[in-house]
Formats: C-alpha cells, sequence, structure tokens
C-alpha cells in the first residue's frame, strides 16, 4: 500500500478500523524486500494482470490474462475457426487442424450453454502442447483458471446460448484481438451480423431436468456474475 501510494493511487484520508486513516497507518512501513513487493519504478508489470476486452464480438465484456500473453500475441488477427463444445475443439487442436495465426472459437460453453461454464484449461493445454502457444489465440463464452496460459479470452458475453455475437461467427471470419487497447472485434458488418442474427435459432438446452436445468434457466451472464436470477417475464 505504501508503494501504491507514491503513485498517488490510494485515498490516504480514508479512515481505517484502527481510527487512524490509511496515510497515518502506512506513513512509517519500509519495503524489506523490493524483489517481493515491487517498487514502483521497477514493476512486474505497469497494468494489472487481467485486461477486459470489449468490441462487437463481446459487447458486454471478456476477460483475458494479459500477464500470461506473450508480447507477440497482445495484437493478433486470424481466421476463426468455430466449435460448439470444448470436445470438438479439443480434438481438431490434437489432430492437427488448427495451424499458426487461427483464433479458435468455442461456445455454447457459458452459464446457460455448459451450462455451468465450464473451464477451458484442457483446449489451452492442448494449443500449448501442440507448439501453438505464441501463435494461436482461443475465444470462448466459457471461463478459464489460473492455470490458464497464452491469448486465452474468457467470459465472453453475451454467450452464445443467449444468441450473443459469439453465436454468429462463421468459420473463416477474421477476429482482430488487441489487448493494449483492451479490444476485441469481429471483422464482419453491422448489416451482415443482423442478418446472422434474424436467422439464429437457439440450441435446445444440453441438460432438460434436475438442478442443472433449473440453473441453466436462472443463471444470468457471465459479466453479471453468474448470479441466479428469477426471469421477470
Amino acid at each position: 500500500m505504501k508503494e501504491l501510494s507514491e503513485l498517488n493511487l490510494l485515498h490516504t484520508d480514508c479512515l481505517t478500523v484502527s481510527g487512524k486513516t490509511i496515510g497515518e497507518a502506512i506513513q512509517n512501513a519500509v519495503n524489506m524486500n523490493p524483489e517481493v513487493i515491487r517498487p514502483v519504478d521497477n514493476p512486474y508489470m505497469k497494468t494489472g494482470g487481467l485486461a477486459v476486452l470489449k468490441g462487437n464480438l463481446a459487447p458486454d465484456g471478456s476477460v483475458v490474462k494479459r500477464s500470461a500473453v506473450v508480447p507477440e500475441m497482445m495484437k493478433h488477427s486470424g481466421p476463426a475457426r468455430v466449435f460448439d463444445c470444448e470436445e470438438d475443439a479439443i480434438k481438431a487442436i490434437k489432430g492437427g487442424k488448427i495451424v499458426p495465426g487461427d483464433v479458435v472459437v468455442i461456445r455454447y460453453e457459458g452459464p446457460k450453454g455448459g451450462p455451468g461454464m465450464r473451464e477451458m484449461l484442457n483446449p489451452t493445454s492442448a494449443i500449448a502442447g501442440m507448439g501453438l502457444g505464441s501463435s494461436v489465440a482461443l475465444i470462448t463464452d466459457g471461463r478459464f483458471s489460473g492455470a490458464s496460459r497464452g491469448a486465452s479470452i474468457g467470459h465472453v458475453s453475451p454467450e452464445a446460448a443467449v444468441g450473443g455475437p459469439i453465436a454468429l461467427v462463421e468459420e473463416g471470419d477474421i477476429i482482430e484481438i488487441d489487448i493494449p487497447n483492451l479490444s476485441i472485434k469481429l471483422d464482419v458488418s453491422d448489416e451482415e451480423l443482423a442478418r446472422r442474427k434474424a436467422a439464429w435459432t437457439p440450441r435446445q438446452p444440453k441438460v432438460t431436468t434436475g438442478y442443472l436445468a433449473r440453473y441453466a434457466h436462472l443463471v444470468t451472464s457471465g459479466n453479471r456474475g453468474a448470479i441466479l436470477e428469477i426471469p421477470k417475464d
């Protein structure tokens, strides 16, 4: 906190439970090991480890672990390779059907579509295992854990199961990723997206009975934390 205060990133006049302000509480703090707590003039990164990307492919946002992306993938443009489930994507990756420059799109794995917003660690591991970690991006309405690495962009919202733009991506569409500028774009005109949207129909839920069916019916989008909410209609 003392290091952050050097950049005026804290409200140091806020009171703490001790009765002192934050400024008073940290004024005599000493950084005993600058390799553990980096000083502000030598940060591990100047930005946070996560970045939220928005654009016509993710109007409500998507999340990437920026700290795990190699420099050459911070900006990437490539053709979409579209899969409607995790298993199909893994089969294609391990089968050598994904090549450098591709953007793997795994959809219908969000909170409703999964159901349950499955973790997409296996596809990212497969990409790395095939030696494609520095040349292939992955985009999904599913989620990632802290173990994922590479240009793995998850939590795309709205998800495919509710007709989000990720459901409208077609094989070969060019997707542009610009992490420094927090942008993710599908290089398709608004008119074409509207045409695809009009032709799109919801998919039959993967689970139709029991608690998972109830969950899928009540769960909200990933950008809202996938909380449960009774539909107003």
